[in-house]
């Protein structure tokens, strides 16, 4: 029983229900107060204050309900040992103020969460006060007198038991609100990732397919090319293949539901890290890019981190041979600490000749995927006209969330 109460909630009604609640305990009060001292053989000041317990008890039904009940048992059985009736038509030992002061009790400790089996509980425990209060007292009242507090008790723990089930069915409604607008939002967001799939692969794969075709193409439609110039198409060739199933990748990704894949192994190929820095370092040479690459690789690196590491390289790499052009890069990994610090760094173009300035989303791309591993990023032009990329990630970073 104890543990049932202690789910019924707490505390004085707000706004309207407020007033009411404390019209009701001064109500009581003062009815109470005329009741006891009119019907029955008892001082005004003893009628007070045995008015006042059986307010306590309503107001305690809001501020401290695993305590109201009690309370009103206690008035009530005080009541039915301190009151002598005037005459026999005078009801004992239940006065009326104590039939609806312990029903309205039963009511609204009830409706804030009591069990069942606790209100029952107390509905029995009251019956026991009445059979008691008669066998001690028998010539006050009459056994049929008990009936009214037992009927009137026992539809107080009725209605409370409705009200109880109404506020409950009216929490889970909410909760189920709740968790459809969850699966609205999460169903938004997987047909948004649906379009931008679509979008990806309508437009940017589509043209990565003309260009690895055109690229193979070349040497047969081109007659009488260079050996040079056949091999530069076959590294473009190749290296749009390479972006193609990147991007293949991606799509992938975007159109799968995460949750779906949290129990699953991932059917992608493995991701790239710091060993094929390498060959990213080499690829941006063969078109021609002067880069340099130093790196002091960590004795073992979280695979979240080292594919991080990458992105960041290969983006940083791509937008300096994309703004700066025959620029010398210098890239720079050392993993010698508790974290894994890439530098690439380019100074002006020797040509004087700029890219048009891009959209900014590939250093916001770059911070984002930094900041998941709770690493550092910076980024900004030098002092002598380049441009410097710095990023620190963690070692043993894991992705939040």
């Amino acid at each position: 029983m104890v543990t049932s109460e202690r789910r019924v909630q707490a505390g004085w009604p707000a706004g309207r229900g407020g007033i009411a609640a404390g019209v009701a305990t001064g109500a009581l009060l003062v009815l109470t107060t005329a009741d006891l001292g009119q019907h029955y053989e008892v001082p005004l000041g003893g009628a007070f204050a045995l008015a006042t317990l059986r307010a306590l008890a309503l107001a305690s039904a809001w501020l401290r309900p695993t305590v109201a009940v009690p309370v009103s048992l206690l008035g009530t059985a005080l009541t039915a040992a301190v009151c002598v009736p005037v005459s026999p038509d005078e009801a004992w030992p239940w006065p009326v103020t104590s039939v609806f002061g312990q029903a309205a009790v039963l009511v609204i400790v009830g409706a804030r969460g009591a069990s069942r089996t606790a209100l029952a509980v107390w509905w029995a425990a009251t019956q026991v006060v009445g059979v008691v209060a008669m066998a001690l007292a028998p010539e006050r009242g009459t056994w049929a007198g008990l009936l009214t507090m037992a009927v009137l008790s026992a539809v107080a723990v009725g209605v409370a038991d409705l009200l109880r089930s109404r506020a409950e069915t009216r929490r889970r409604l909410s909760e189920q609100e709740t968790i459809s607008e969850g699966e609205r939002a999460q169903r938004a967001r997987l047909q948004e990732r649906a379009r931008i799939a679509r979008e990806l692969h309508d437009v940017v794969a589509h043209h990565l397919s003309v260009v690895v075709v055109r690229a193979d193409s070349a040497p047969h439609r081109l007659r009488e090319l260079p050996a040079e110039v056949r091999e530069e198409f076959a590294g473009i060739a190749d290296d749009a293949r390479s972006s193609l199933m990147e991007m293949r990748r991606v799509l992938r990704l975007l159109r799968e539901d995460p949750a779906a894949e949290v129990d699953r192994p991932t059917e992608l190929g493995p991701q790239p890290g710091l060993a094929e820095l390498e060959e990213l370092v080499a690829t941006t040479r063969r078109a021609g890019a002067d880069v340099r690459l130093e790196v002091a690789l960590p004795a073992e690196a979280d695979p979240a981190a080292e594919l991080t590491a990458y992105r960041v390289a290969q983006e940083a790499i791509s937008n300096a041979v994309r703004h700066a052009p025959g620029a010398k890069v210098e890239v720079a990994v050392d993993g010698a600490g508790d974290a894994l610090v890439l530098t690439v760094a380019n100074g002006p173009s020797p040509t004087g000749d700029c890219a048009a300035p891009g959209s900014g989303h590939g250093l916001v791309g770059m911070r984002e995927r930094v900041g998941l591993l709770d690493g550092t990023f910076q980024a900004g032009p030098t002092s002598e006209g380049g441009y410097l990329v710095q990023a620190s990630i963690p070692l043993n970073a894991k992705e939040a969330g």
